[in-house]
This record gives structure tokens, sequence and C-alpha cells, in this order.
């Protein structure tokens, strides 16, 4: 390049003297000051048109109007007819429920008549023997005196004094132990004594719990067991409450002794609808 053209020629000519000017990188140099005005001018269009919109204000809309409020009159009621009846009553409540204890007395039945859940769990066994304060051998001897008679007087005909019975609780006797007044009496004691609980009440419960206890020489009540109950009920433990309070009974007897003995007594617990 001669001297004239150095002078003035753009340091991007002098730059790219020989070489290839049809490459891009020429170009870009070339028309950058022009891309950087022209990016300039815009950047600052959309800064000052972004910041003339927040200063240009908006008619606000108008609210349509609401009619006014009048106030509204109604209608008289028609006259009441004198000689209309007047409407019927309401129905009656219903009668409240009342709890009512029943009383199932025993009922002896053969034992393949028995269900299996009406067996009760036998007490422990127990032998129903009556046996003399001392054992006592036989004799070959015809003239031999039984040692349980008199030798007072001779004869051999005093009376005999019963061998006292031992201190056990019999299943079956001959005469069974009974409540004071017998059976009627029982029925009306359970009846005036026995409360329905209040959660089985609530939840509409109602069965039979059965409970077995000793009768005692004295009458008095003792070892009360729950043999069956309601789960959830009470039945059992109201019950045993009401069992535990009761007058001293006339006891069993066996051979004219009074004896201990196992009572089993059902009671059953029903709502009256």
């Amino acid at each position: 390049m001669d001297i004239n053209k150095i002078l003035n020629a753009d340091y991007l000519d002098i730059l790219f003297e020989g070489r290839n000017k049809q490459y891009g990188g020429y170009e870009l140099r070339k028309k950058y000051k022009r891309r950087a005005a022209i990016a300039g001018i815009i950047s600052v269009l959309t800064v000052g048109g972004l910041f003339a919109g927040t200063m240009i204000k908006l008619p606000e809309p108008k609210v349509a109007e609401l009619p006014p409020i009048t106030d509204v009159k109604l209608a008289e009621a028609p006259p009441v007819d004198p000689h209309r009846p007047p409407p019927p009553p309401p129905p009656p409540a219903p009668p409240p429920v009342k709890p009512t204890v029943k009383f199932t007395p025993p009922v002896i039945k053969k034992n393949e008549e028995v269900r299996e859940d009406e067996k009760p769990e036998p007490p422990k066994p127990e032998e129903n023997k009556v046996v003399g304060a001392a054992k006592v051998e036989g004799s070959d001897d015809p003239n031999a005196i039984d040692p349980g008679l008199s030798k007072a007087s001779g004869t051999g005909n005093a009376p005999v004094e019963a061998a006292p019975v031992e201190d056990k609780i019999f299943t079956s006797v001959e005469q069974t132990a009974e409540f004071p007044g017998g059976m009627a009496a029982l029925q009306k004691y359970l009846a005036n004594n026995i409360k329905f609980p209040t959660q089985a009440r609530e939840d509409g419960l109602s069965g039979r719990a059965i409970l077995q206890f000793v009768v005692d020489k004295d009458g008095s009540i003792t070892n009360i067991v729950v043999q069956r109950d309601v789960p959830g009920s009470g039945f059992g433990k109201e019950a045993t409450r009401v069992v535990s309070g009761m007058p001293k009974w006339k006891p069993g007897r066996q051979n004219g002794q009074a004896v201990r003995m196992y009572y089993t007594l059902p009671v059953t617990f029903k709502l009256d609808q």
C-alpha cells in the first residue's frame, strides 16, 4: 500500500491488508460502531417508553349506580276463621325405658339335656362322705362291744352320737341351703336390690350372669365367683354386690348336721321396651 493510502486508510484496512476481507471478522469490526449506536438508541427509547407509561393515568371506570332501596310493605294476613277447629295436640312422649331384673330359678335337668354353654364350671372334687372320728377295726369275737356304744349301762343299747362331719364343701346334700323365706323371698330380694348397670342400659345390653358361692355352716355367703357374664355389661359385678350383702341363709344339712355347700345362682338382666 502506498503512502497516500496509508494516511487515509482506516486501521482495519491496514490490519486486514493482504488478508481475506470477506471473512466475518472484518465485517464485524467495520460495522461495530453503527450497531452499537442503534442498540443504544433502542435501549433509550425502551426505557423512556416504560417510564412514560407509568406517568400516564387512565380514566377510572364508572361504577353503575344501584337503584335506591325502598321500603317493602307486605300484605296483611287474612283474618283468622273463628269457626276453624284448633290443630290437634302433639302426640304424648313415649314412656321411659324401665330396666328390670329377672331371676331365673334353678331347674334340675338331666345331664344330656344341659347345653354346653349353660354348664357352670365344676368345683374342686370333694367326696360327699361322712367319716368317723377314729378308725375302728372289726372283730370276730361275738362278745366284743362296739366302741361307739356306751359301756356305762352294759346293755349296749345307749344312743350313739353321730360322728362330726369334716369341714368340706359339698356339691349336693340331703337338705339344700335356702334363702330365708324360700325362693319367692329370694326373687323379691333380688328385684328390690339389684340396679341395672348404667353403661349396659346406654348400650342396650341384656343377658344373664351366673354366680357360684358357698353357703357356710352358719348361713353366711362366701367365695363368690362369676362363672358367666355378658362382656362389658357389668352384670356379674352388680349381682356379686347384691349377693355379698344377703342375709344369712339356712345352711345345707347332711346327716342332720349343718355343712358347707356350693350354690349356683343365675340372674337375668332385661330391659323392658
